[in-house]
């Protein structure tokens, strides 16, 4: 066995203290402190502003909403990937990893000349009194488009090596495909479907540059959390929008550990299953 060198070991260590510090600690640092700067209460009342308020409850909806659609979405582009063989398969699975290259601005953009005035859809659309553009929807279908890969990303590995042969035995026994599914797929892949859950919400909190260029900037209207904190700062709101700032931090941190709880019980149920067999 090698012998560790210490001084490389301790130096390294020291380089990811001093990066993680200025990187990570040293702002949030600074965004809590300048939050309650001018008190606990300028905080609550910036915090329980009206427009503040509306921002979070959109947040909260764009996001509940983006993961249940990405949930279905990733369990069936996985269950296709893994399951079946045809031709045009690595198209959909580059496809898939798209929005992972695209700038969210670029995306933004894309869903503003596809639904947009100038758009050959945009007739149709009014016709139906169906509003995309600066329109909850258009938010939606924006940060939809940024997260959907992140939970079939996650499941895509595990059903693959988890392989075929446990449902194809369920199939031959009768069992139907939401049996299946159900009974024999979830099992394996819960872990990594709840991982990718978690990494898809904190994703969709997030998001900046799609929603803002297809939001509109309305204030009580399609002004998301990271929208608010835009605009409270532009105009000078140092309060309000380290405010919340503090917010979003502390839902990050909320998603951090569910993360870590999550990978723990992961790895654990792994550990189980390699001792059963």
């Amino acid at each position: 066995m090698q012998k560790e060198n210490k001084i490389i070991k301790w130096l390294l260590i020291t380089l990811c203290a001093v990066f993680l510090t200025v990187m990570l600690i040293l702002p949030l640092i600074y965004v809590v402190t300048t939050a309650f700067r001018d008190g606990v209460s300028a905080f609550l009342k910036a915090v329980g502003d009206k427009y503040a308020v509306k921002s979070i409850l959109l947040t909260l909806k764009v996001t509940v909403i983006t993961v249940i659609v990405n949930t279905f979405f990733g369990i069936f582009a996985a269950w296709t990937i893994t399951k079946y063989r045809f031709k045009g398969k690595k198209i959909i699975s580059a496809l898939i990893d798209l929005p992972l290259t695209i700038s969210p601005v670029i995306a933004g953009l894309i869903f503003l000349l596809t639904f947009g005035r100038n758009s050959f859809l945009y007739p149709y659309l009014t016709k139906m009194g169906i509003k995309i553009i600066f329109a909850v929807p258009g938010i939606v279908l924006a940060t939809i488009f940024v997260t959907f890969p992140f939970i079939s990303r996650e499941i895509i590995p595990v059903m693959t090596a988890a392989g075929t042969d446990e449902e194809e035995a369920a199939a031959l026994m009768g069992a139907g495909f939401f049996k299946i599914f159900t009974q024999v797929t979830l099992p394996h892949i819960k872990w990594a479907l709840l991982y990718g859950i978690v990494l898809c919400s904190a994703r969709a909190m997030g998001e900046f540059g799609a929603v803002s260029v297809i939001s509109g900037h309305l204030r009580g209207k399609t002004n998301t959390m990271p929208l608010h904190i835009e605009v409270t700062y532009q105009a000078f709101d140092f309060t309000g929008a380290f405010a919340m700032s503090s917010i979003l931090v502390v839902m990050a941190l909320i998603i951090l550990i569910t993360r870590n709880i999550l990978e723990y019980y992961g790895k654990k149920s792994e550990e189980e299953s390699v001792k059963d067999e």
